[in-house]
């Protein structure tokens, strides 16, 4: 029985192939800016009203808070296992497997909503071309129905690729961000330029925000548009040097905030917030109709089209990493950890991870439109994104704490920071849980519904921690007796193909 800090001989290695611009292509693809303007704008103004910009760059604080935790946790110990392995040696191996699990169950609660974003987006291509119905079909883009359908096929296609390699699949996003950054600069910077809707400092003025319960629901909804840059750490294993992992996933946090500041004051010079919330998903749509004829009026949806696409492929590979990195501990089942002879990827545990995004989409076709399914994932998920991030910042002040001895500097990079974004975090989380367990005096499947908001994210947790109980006291997973995860820099890893040397271990400081 192979210890939790070996690997199989028989079991192939991942290739260490990635640098720099590619955790920048994985990092911002999983955040998916263009997706997150075109679909995500109308569920902040729904909350925080004109005061969307604020609300962005509220949220960005704790968010580069938990950024600079990840990546003084990585440079000690580079790990695709991330947030897992943290926290289950510096807090306990309960929390260390939740962090993981609420990884693995948001990321597939993500790809089974992209998915119908995704065919939303292709149906309002289709329709742009004149196509408006198919053998008697009528192809609705706001009908959730047809456009999970249509996402299905997508998925499909985004698993095929990324089992065939991750270097070929940031090759790929690379140029779709190329491609949809600027188209999404260009609209949003001329929007800003002719918009007729007057601009206002009040936009930047977080004070503003009609309510304390807007203002939370509004930055869980923003964590959760920021969400993915941690994807850059997934591929520790595949990366040259465990510290492009961390500027890779920096650069595309910093560049989101740009970009997403940029499309929230682009759409409020454009629209009203009625209209931002009346066109929802199909906002970046309206936008390139009020700025350009055809055909250059269907750029942004060609540029959200990709964005959807490199979104769903860069959620599969950490979801997939990360799944690795627990069964190599037996926290989950050995088939999350077969990588594939040829490839050099978990290729099993990617389509494992698809065909539970595929079931889980096809649920939530009882959700009929399409704006209420968006609505119902992104809080839910929200919620759990705070969780994970809250316990990871916590990991970093707990085990650094002996850095409040060394001076003012160490401190608050090492301990201070972190503990104040994972205070706001789980703060944040803690008046939502009250907020949703008062609100409403019956259940209701519907994204208003208080009690059916709660019971998503519950339902995970619970699910997660059985989960626990069966890999302690069933599999008896050594991580539960140490807290200690895969040390993934001891394994013997090839070297750009080659059969290298064990990769020297960092040094913690």
């Amino acid at each position: 029985m192979p210890s939790p800090v070996q690997q199989d001989p028989g079991q192939p290695r991942m290739r260490r192939s990635l640098g720099v611009k590619d955790g920048v292509a994985i990092a911002a693809s999983s955040t998916a800016a263009t997706t997150s303007i075109g679909i995500g704008m109308g569920s902040l103004a729904a909350y925080a009203g004109r005061q969307t910009p604020a609300l962005l760059l509220l949220a960005f604080l704790p968010i580069l808070g938990i950024a600079l935790s990840y990546a003084r946790l990585n440079r000690t110990e580079p790990n695709c296992g991330s947030g897992y392995t943290w926290v289950g040696r510096s807090i306990g191996p309960w929390p260390g497997f939740l962090t993981g699990w609420v990884v693995l169950i948001g990321n597939v609660i993500f790809m089974a909503y992209t998915g119908a974003v995704t065919g939303s987006v292709v149906l309002q291509f289709l329709n742009k071309l004149g196509l408006h119905s198919l053998w008697g079909l009528r192809l609705d883009p706001s009908s959730t129905g047809i456009s999970t359908a249509v996402g299905l096929v997508a998925l499909v296609v985004v698993t095929v690729t990324a089992i065939t390699g991750v270097q070929a699949a940031t090759r790929l996003q690379m140029w779709l961000l190329i491609f949809e950054y600027a188209v999404l600069v260009v609209f949003c910077g001329y929007a800003l330029y002719i918009g007729d809707q007057p601009f206002s400092l009040s936009w930047l003025n977080p004070f503003d925000i009609g309510s304390p319960q807007a203002l939370a629901q509004g930055m869980v909804i923003a964590v959760f548009i920021y969400w993915g840059w941690d994807a850059a750490f997934s591929v520790n294993e595949e990366t040259r040097n465990a510290s492009d992992a961390a500027r890779g996933g920096l650069i595309a946090l910093v560049a989101m905030l740009g970009l997403f500041l940029i499309g929230a004051l682009a759409f409020q010079r454009v629209m009203s917030t009625g209209e931002l919330m009346h066109n929802g998903p199909q906002a970046l749509t309206f936008l390139g109709n009020s700025l350009a004829p055809e055909p250059w009026a269907s750029l942004p949806l060609a540029a959200l089209m990709c964005s959807a696409f490199a979104s769903l492929q860069s959620s599969v590979i950490p979801t997939a990493r990360g799944a690795l990195a627990m069964a190599r501990d037996r926290t989950l089942g050995p088939v999350w950890q077969r990588v594939h002879p040829r490839y050099g990827s978990p290729a099993v545990g990617t389509l494992v991870i698809m065909a539970l995004a595929a079931l889980l989409a096809v649920l939530a076709v009882g959700i009929p439109k399409l704006n209420d399914m968006i609505l119902t994932a992104v809080n839910s998920i929200g919620l759990t994104v705070a969780l994970y991030y809250g316990l990871t910042a916590l990991a970093c002040a707990v085990r650094f704490r002996s850095s409040l001895r060394d001076g003012v500097v160490r401190a608050l990079r090492d301990v201070v920071v972190p503990a104040a974004s994972a205070l706001t975090l789980f703060g944040l989380g803690a008046y939502l849980v009250w907020d949703y367990a008062t609100m409403s005096d019956h259940f209701e499947a519907s994204p208003d519904n208080g009690w059916f908001m709660l019971l998503l994210p519950a339902l995970f947790i619970l699910l997660g921690l059985a989960t626990a109980a069966w890999a302690k006291w069933v599999r008896r997973a050594p991580y539960f007796r140490t807290g200690q995860g895969t040390d993934a820099d001891a394994l013997t890893l090839p070297m750009d193909g080659d059969a290298g040397g064990p990769l020297p271990r960092p040094v913690e400081s």
